[in-house]
């Protein structure tokens, strides 16, 4: 959207660079299209965007607790769909027990993010550990199955026909956030051959939504070698080095770790907050207008959330404002605190999503009011 009918104009009270030196008395609101990549307008308020009295309707932010939801046995296809449109499947799997099957999923790619729990993972290429904190990508047709150590919790997030690419990394160039060459591979190692063998094997396969279970007299995963550049990936949060600005309040965007056809993956890192005196060092209030908003809370202390515990999930609708809660200004600017301390994923999607009956099952209906009373 390069050649928007609009011009930049200012008007009254405001702020000569967004985020930065606000007008006394006033909470900034970004109002913008295409995310934070479009134009935009930064509005100057006398009271809090955010502070209603009263939010009825379907568009209402919601917050769900996966805590509370059961094992679901051995099979990712198990796995407990909250959030989902056409193009993202967003779900919850917890499970102890060894897989004693392969599966494959033909209609997307698979983003594997653990929550909780260390174990290892066998696929087509290799053998690779895993622990809380990875992301693994997974791509489209590839067959795998996991081993837990311990109890394993994570997000499976499905690219429905479509695939995970690195982000575009701009003027900041391809080695920033993290260097491509951080990325793990599996390995045909000691473990994989030792897995390999004459014994039956089922592979269920996931495809149009539907299940097929096809059986060989061995186990599939019996490469002895591979060579080319599609494979399963792994990277640690730990190894995410956020962009950073003591000056200014960076959008959400500058926090991209994967791109999907019709949705991003965003992961928020310990980093220092800004030291600018005038610099926002709290989220900024923006227009929810074309992406819906989707939050895992991994880690940490998440400040700019009110009551907002790790292994729970955030929704927030498009086509609403939000931002921080009221407590989190006074969080910000606490004098002894000098860096966030938290870890989250982030998936923004371009279409509306749908929530599920499990995902209501777990709501905390109060969360539409964690904003009252805050002006």
């Amino acid at each position: 959207m390069k050649n928007w009918i609009g011009f930049p104009h200012r008007e009254g009270k405001h702020s000569r660079q967004a985020h930065v030196d606000l007008p006394e008395g006033t909470y900034e609101r970004e109002m913008g299209k295409e995310g934070f990549f479009g134009p935009a307008s930064h509005l100057y308020h006398k009271n809090i965007p955010t502070g209603w009295t009263s939010f009825e309707g379907p568009l209402q932010p919601h917050a769900f607790d996966t805590n509370k939801l059961s094992d679901f046995g051995s099979s990712p296809w198990n796995a407990e769909a909250l959030i989902t449109n056409a193009h993202m499947k967003f779900r919850i799997w917890k499970t102890s027990e060894k897989m004693d099957h392969l599966v494959r999923n033909a209609d997307g790619d698979d983003l594997l993010f653990i929550h909780h729990g260390a174990g290892e993972l066998f696929c087509d290429f290799g053998h690779l550990n895993y622990e809380a904190g990875d992301y693994i990508v997974i791509p489209r047709g590839a067959m795998w199955r996991i081993e837990p150590a311990e109890k394993t919790e994570m997000v499976l997030v499905e690219a429905t026909n479509s695939s995970y690419q690195l982000p575009d990394k701009g003027m900041v160039g391809p080695h920033a956030i993290f260097d491509p060459a951080i990325l793990d591979v599996p390995a045909i190692d000691a473990a994989f051959e030792a897995q390999q063998g004459q014994d039956e094997w089922r592979v269920v396969v996931k495809a149009r939504n539907q299940f097929s279970t096809i059986t060989y007299p061995f186990n599939p995963l019996d490469a002895a070698g591979w060579k080319g550049d599609l494979t399963v990936v792994r990277v640690n949060v730990r190894d995410i080095r956020p962009l950073m600005s003591h000056r200014y309040h960076l959008p959400p965007s500058a926090h991209t770790t994967f791109v999907a056809g019709r949705f991003v993956v965003c992961t928020f890192a310990p980093r220092p907050i800004e030291s600018d005196p005038g610099a926002l060092k709290v989220p900024f209030y923006h227009n929810n207008d074309d992406y819906d908003e989707i939050i895992f809370y991994h880690r940490g202390d998440f400040f700019s959330r009110d009551n907002i515990e790790q292994g729970m999930v955030t929704f927030h609708p498009f086509g609403f404002t939000h931002g921080p809660h009221p407590k989190a200004f006074k969080a910000g600017e606490k004098a002894a605190r000098k860096e966030t301390d938290e870890y989250a994923m982030m998936i923004d999607t371009r279409d509306p999503v749908e929530m599920t009956e499990s995902a209501y099952s777990v709501e905390n209906k109060d969360y539409v009011n964690s904003w009252k009373g805050s002006n």
